[in-house]
């Protein structure tokens, strides 16, 4: 399993240190980890299936659609799909996740070309794809292809944490925590996973909202 690993020795967090914002947070957290899943096209399904659903509800429905044959685009769209829904996918999760595979399999979305694109014209090639939006495209960016600079500000868990962060008493704006992150380039898919982790060891609070690394754990 590749992980991302950072600490307060790390390139990345000394450079993010510079900030007085990011120094007390990564002060605060100390040391951040997180899994990340390398096959693209599981990455994209499993974030359709576990989409509005609780970490362990979307787990035990990944495990038992991964287990109807390989996850792989083609074995997927040989699927019936009252299989697929018999494992518990929605008939809109089913259409969505047959659409990625469809994608992928005539070449309409090549996730091997997206090496080559920045950020936000990857965002733009993945979200054509039915059921996937700018925020599951951004948590692709850093939770798959490891890309060093993403700052998801409609994130609702970096919104708390931000304003956790930020000293405001409430959580962050989108447009508050946007120009907090201009300080935080080019690392700011590092310092969301300070922030992220700020909620997993319980320096914010949490809700009822999703929020901090432990759902996007692989």
């Amino acid at each position: 399993m590749t992980r991302l690993s950072f600490g307060p020795a790390s390139p990345e967090v000394i450079a993010l240190a510079a900030d007085p914002v990011m120094a007390r947070v990564i002060g605060a957290v100390g040391d951040v980890s997180v899994g990340v899943e390398p096959d693209r096209f599981t990455a994209l399904a499993s974030a359709i299936v576990g989409q509005q659903l609780s970490t362990k509800a979307a787990d035990t429905i990944w495990r038992r659609f991964a287990a109807l044959g390989p996850v792989e685009p083609l074995s997927v769209l040989a699927l019936e799909e009252a299989a697929m829904r018999s494992v518990g996918l929605s008939g809109a999760k089913t259409r969505y996740v047959r659409d990625l595979a469809e994608r992928i399999a005539t070449g309409d979305l090549d996730l091997k070309a997206l090496d080559a694109l920045d950020d936000e014209t990857v965002i733009a090639d993945v979200t054509r794809v039915k059921g996937i939006g700018r925020w599951t495209a951004e948590m692709f960016l850093v939770f798959c292809l490891t890309r060093p600079d993403v700052l998801a500000c409609d994130d609702g868990g970096l919104q708390r944490a931000g304003g956790w962060a930020l000293e405001l008493g409430r959580s962050a704006t989108p447009a508050e925590l946007g120009a907090a992150g201009l300080a935080w380039t080019p690392y700011r898919s590092v310092a969301s996973l300070y922030l992220w982790a700020s909620l997993d060891t319980g320096l914010v609070p949490r809700t009822s909202q999703p929020g901090g690394l432990t759902p996007r754990e692989v």
